[in-house]
């Protein structure tokens, strides 16, 4: 899966927010100023003809909905990330958080905790 830009990224997410949209309602929930509507609707056909959305018609009027997934664009989003910035290591990735962006111990307890509780449902 691509990588979408920001103002594409933009409207996948107010579509996973809204579930289903006309251009109209896209643009009013886009930051200010808005871009206008004929540069909505591009970015609306171009993920539409990408498969990232579909529509419903309404007459000449079309709802736009997700396609794919928010969790799905997110893991592949992750994954190309840390492939590429990380060598794919999740230790490498981790160490950036506690090192860059102060992670605390009390977060990475958390983290502790959430994967031990992965590996025990993995052995039950």
């Amino acid at each position: 899966m691509r990588r979408l830009n920001s103002k594409e990224e933009q409207v996948m997410q107010i579509l996973w927010r809204l579930n289903k949209a006309f251009v109209k309602e896209i643009r009013a929930e886009m930051d200010d100023p808005p871009p206008p509507i004929t540069t909505v609707s591009s970015i609306v056909r171009k993920l539409e003809n990408e498969g990232f959305i579909g529509h419903e018609n309404f007459g000449k009027t079309y709802r736009y909905y997700p396609i794919i997934g928010q969790e799905a664009y997110r893991k592949s989003t992750f994954r190309r990330l840390l492939d590429h910035y990380f060598g794919g290591s999740p230790r490498k990735l981790l160490s950036y958080f506690v090192e860059e962006e102060d992670v605390s111990a009390d977060e990475l307890n958390d983290i502790l905790e959430q994967i031990r509780k992965k590996e025990e449902e993995g052995n039950e």
